[in-house]
């Protein structure tokens, strides 16, 4: 068996993916109210039973809700996170403290590798963003023959800048979900206030289209020709983006790339629908071909952001 890969809610709004390898599954982040995590699960042919794990990815609040941590420790779910999370988390979620006297909060370090599951393994990747320490993920698991083969996740979002290290360990990943955030017009014509302006675009904030391409061209580069089979776009600002404006973006860069993947935009409101890698979907028929020869980019400096934020540009 592959893995399956449902985003139930991108944005401001409330963030959470379901990964799932062998009937475990995993949210990577917990954004949502419980019941409305349910309707999303349920739109997706799943509920709270499957789900066995949760991770976090930073602890702005549109990645946790307190009452979904509730009832984390009512099923005796386990959340992973790091420890400069459960401190943040100690002093604004009540359950917190609840969950670690039930031995339900496991930490991680950067560079770890998390043992999720016997076939689903996961390494955190630290990113820069205003949420305090702040991850992405790669993901493996599901082997998908007699060979052990397995298929590949690379998931990141808020962040506002990335470098080479970040799309070395993100090559050769069957699918790939990234933050295409804002488009970098319509955030200086949005009427905010030059700070509101400053802190999307910086180091610290969140990537651009512009930018989220330029990493998926990065990782595609160093990449095997054809391991690439689904791009996701995540976390699109309302304001500031529209779906077709990234949607040309990373058209842009798959055509450059030469890249048949396809493509996927996450939304805030109703769950995508599920995506399932390994050999029966034919998603692994084309992965023995030669490493990319395309020429390295040079260092890319992109812009970071500060503290938390009001509405759409929000963590």
């Amino acid at each position: 068996m592959g893995l399956r890969f449902t985003v139930l809610a991108s944005g401001s709004g409330g963030n959470a993916t379901l990964l799932e390898a062998d009937g475990f599954g995993v949210l990577i982040d917990a954004g949502l109210g419980p019941r409305q995590l349910a309707r999303r699960l349920a739109a997706a042919g799943r509920s709270w039973a499957d789900v066995r794990a949760v991770l976090l990815t930073h602890t702005h609040s549109d990645h946790w809700r307190d009452r979904t941590f509730a009832l984390l420790h009512r099923y005796r779910i386990p959340l992973y996170c790091h420890l400069d999370h459960h401190r943040g988390l100690h002093a604004y979620a009540p359950t917190s403290p609840t969950l670690l006297a039930a031995d339900l909060v496991r930490p991680f370090e950067p560079g770890q590798e998390i043992a999720l599951a016997p076939n689903l393994r996961c390494q955190a990747l630290p990113v820069r963003h205003d949420g305090g320490a702040t991850f992405g993920f790669r993901l493996e698991g599901g082997a998908t023959n007699l060979f052990g083969d397995t298929a590949s996740v690379g998931y990141v979002a808020d962040l506002g800048t990335w470098d080479l290290a970040l799309a070395e360990r993100l090559a050769n990943v069957d699918l790939l979900a990234v933050e295409f955030n804002h488009d970098v017009a319509m955030e200086h014509a949005s009427g905010r206030s030059s700070l509101l302006i400053a802190r999307v675009l910086g180091d610290h904030g969140h990537l651009s289209n512009a930018q989220a391409s330029e990493f998926v061209q990065a990782v595609l580069q160093r990449s095997e020709a054809g391991r690439l089979r689904h791009l996701v776009q995540l976390h699109l600002s309302r304001e500031c983006n529209r779906p077709l404006l990234a949607r040309e973006a990373a058209r842009a860069v798959l055509a450059l790339m030469q890249a048949d993947a396809a493509l996927h935009t996450a939304k805030q409101d109703e769950p995508l629908p599920t995506l399932t890698l390994g050999e029966a979907n034919g998603d692994r028929s084309r992965r023995r071909a030669a490493p990319r020869r395309s020429p390295r980019p040079g260092p890319a400096a992109q812009p970071w952001l500060p503290g938390f934020e009001v509405g759409d540009a929000a963590p």
